[in-house]
C-alpha cells in the first residue's frame, strides 16, 4: 500500500503535521491580546474542535514518523530532508504551540531594552505602555514573576527579535520561530557532519530533526532548546574534526543559551585528551583547556549583552517548579509529605542527590570514553539524558538534549530505540494550549507502554548484531 511507502509516510505526516496547524490556529497557546485577530480564542466549541483535530494530527505524525523509521532501519533510501521541509512547513505560520515559553522570551528581551535586570525580576515588570507588554500579559503563570535562567546570547537574540518587531506578538512570535528554524539547520547539519554512525545520517537525521518532538516544542513551541542543541552539536563536530578551540567556542555560545550545554566540555576534553595520546599530559589538557576556551565565550558574551552576571545566580530558579516527569522532585514530595508537615526540605535533599547521581553517571560515562570503552559523543548523549532523568525539572523536550547527540552516532541501536519510544510518548503530555492534563500522562504511558513491547518484539533489523560487529571493529566509535 502506498501509505506504507517512504513517500506515502512523507504525505502522511505532513497531513498530520497540518491538522496539528490547524488546530492552533483554535486551540493553540494563544496570546491574551495583540493577536490581531488572528491568534485569537473563537468559542469553546471552535477551541474543542481544534484540540481534537490536533490530536488526530499529532497521532498521524507520530505514526508516520515512526513508520518511517522502520523503513530506514530495513535500508530504505529516502530524501529525509525533503520529509523534514514537507512536515515544517505547515508549522512556520502556525501560533505558539504547545507551551507560552516564546511570550516570557519576547517579554525577557522587552525588559533588556526597557533598562530592568532581567535577572532580578520577571515579565511582570513590564508597564502597559512598556514594549512587550502583551506578550508579558500572556505569559504562563508560573514565569510572570521568575527571572530568566536563560544566558545573555539568547537575550541579545530576544532583544533583537522585540527591536525589529516593536514587540508585536504576531511578528515578534515569527521572528522567534525563525531562529528556531536556524537552530533546526544547525542540528542537520551537525547531524549529517557526525555521521550517523552505523545506518547513515538518514537514520539519524530521522531521530534527530524529524522527531515529531522536536517538530511541535522547537519549531511549532519555539523553545531556545534546538539553539543550544545546534550550538552544542556543531562545536562537538568541530572538535571531533580536529578543530576543538572553535568547537568550544560554540559551546560557550550554546552555555549561553541554556546551562546544560557544559557537560559537553568534558567529553571535547577526553576527546583532545585521547588524541593527544591520552597521558597525563593530554588528559590535562583536555580537562583544562575547553573550560577556559568556554569560560572566555561566556564572559565575553556577557559583558557585550550588557544584561550582566546574573545568569549565574538564576540557572536554579527552574528547579523551584514542580513537574511531574521529575523523578527526584516527585519522590522527594512524596517522602516530605510523609515524614512530616513541610515536605520542602525533604524534597530539596532528594533533588539534590538525584543531581549527585547525575553527576557521578556522567564522570563514569567520561571516564569509559576516556578508557576507549565507549564513543565520547555517544557519552556525551548518553549523559545529557542521564541529567534530564534526575534533574528537578524536567520538561518533555529537554529529552531532545541527549537524543540529538545519540541520534548522531546511534540511532539505530538500543540507545536511539528506547529514546525514540520515549519520544513518540512524551509528544502527549502536553496540551496544545501548553497545559499538562491528567489524560496526557495516560496517553503517554499507553505510547510507551506499546512502543517497548513492540521494540522487544520487533527490534530493527540487525540492530544487536551489528552494534555488537562494530564494537568488537571498534570500541571507540571511528576513532573519536
Amino acid at each position: 500500500m502506498w501509505v506504507l511507502s517512504a513517500s506515502g509516510c512523507r504525505r502522511l505526516g505532513a497531513a498530520g503535521s497540518l491538522a496539528v496547524a490547524v488546530g492552533g490556529w483554535a486551540a493553540g497557546s494563544l496570546p491574551v491580546r495583540g493577536g490581531w485577530g488572528l491568534w485569537e480564542p473563537r468559542g469553546s466549541a471552535v477551541t474543542l474542535a481544534g484540540a481534537l483535530l490536533a490530536y488526530l494530527g499529532l497521532t498521524v505524525l507520530v505514526a508516520a514518523w515512526w513508520r518511517y523509521g522502520v523503513l530506514l532501519a530495513r535500508g530504505v533510501r529516502d530524501g529525509v530532508l525533503t520529509t523534514l521541509a514537507w512536515w515544517t512547513a505547515p508549522l512556520l505560520l502556525a501560533p505558539p504551540l504547545y507551551s507560552k515559553d516564546v511570550y516570557s522570551y519576547i517579554a525577557q528581551g522587552a525588559m533588556v531594552l526597557e533598562g530592568h535586570d532581567v535577572y532580578g525580576g520577571g515579565p511582570s515588570v513590564l508597564g502597559p505602555g512598556d514594549l512587550g507588554a502583551d506578550a508579558a500579559a500572556s505569559v504562563g503563570g508560573h514565569w510572570t514573576d521568575t527571572p530568566a535562567p536563560y544566558g545573555p546570547a539568547f537575550l541579545v537574540l530576544a532583544q533583537l527579535v522585540v527591536r525589529l518587531t516593536g514587540g508585536e506578538i504576531v511578528p515578534a512570535v515569527l521572528g522567534m520561530r525563525l531562529l528556531a528554524l536556524g537552530a533546526l539547520a544547525l542540528i542537520v547539519w551537525a547531524v549529517r557532519g557526525l555521521g550517523g554512525g552505523r545506518g547513515g545520517h538518514d537514520g539519524a537525521l530521522w531521530l534527530a530533526a524529524l522527531n515529531p518532538l522536536l517538530l511541535i516544542h522547537v519549531v511549532g513551541g519555539m523553545h531556545n532548546d534546538g539553539l543550544m542543541i545546534g550550538l552544542m552539536l556543531a562545536g562537538v563536530l568541530l572538535a571531533v574534526r580536529g578543530r576543538w578551540v572553535l568547537g568550544c567556542v560554540l559551546v560557550g555560545l550554546a552555555m549561553m543559551v541554556k546551562s546544560p550545554a557544559a557537560v559537553a566540555l568534558l567529553f571535547i576534553g577526553v576527546t583532545v585528551a585521547r588524541r593527544d595520546g591520552g597521558g597525563l599530559r593530554g588528559l590535562a589538557k583536555g580537562l583544562v583547556l575547553p573550560g577556559l576556551v568556554a569560560g572566555a565565550v561566556a564572559a565575553v558574551a556577557t559583558v557585550l549583552a550588557g544584561t550582566g552576571f546574573g545568569w549565574l545566580r538564576t540557572q536554579s530558579v527552574a528547579g523551584t517548579i514542580h513537574t511531574a516527569l521529575s523523578v527526584s522532585s516527585d519522590l522527594g514530595l512524596g517522602l516530605g509529605l510523609l515524614l512530616g508537615d513541610d515536605p520542602d526540605p525533604v524534597k530539596a535533599a532528594v533533588q539534590n542527590l538525584g543531581l549527585l547521581a547525575a553527576v557521578v553517571l556522567i564522570l563514569v560515562l567520561a571516564w569509559r570514553a576516556w578508557r576507549g570503552a565507549l564513543d565520547p559523543v555517544l557519552g556525551l548523549g548518553l549523559s545529557l539524558v542521564a541529567l534530564v532523568a534526575l534533574s528537578p525539572m524536567v520538561q518533555p523536550w529537554y529529552l531532545l538534549w541527549g537524543t540529538a547527540v545519540v541520534a548522531a552516532v546511534a540511532w539505530r541501536e538500543r540507545a536511539g530505540q528506547v529514546l525514540a519510544v520515549l519520544s513518540a510518548a512524551l509528544v502527549y503530555e502536553t496540551a496544545l494550549d501548553g497545559r499538562t492534563p491528567w489524560y496526557g500522562f495516560v496517553v503517554a504511558g499507553a505510547v510507551l507502554l506499546a512502543g517497548l513491547v513492540w521494540m522487544r518484539r520487533e527490534p530493527w533489523p540487525g540492530g544487536r548484531e551489528r552494534a555488537g560487529a562494530r564494537e568488537d571493529a571498534d570500541p571507540v566509535g571511528s576513532g573519536r
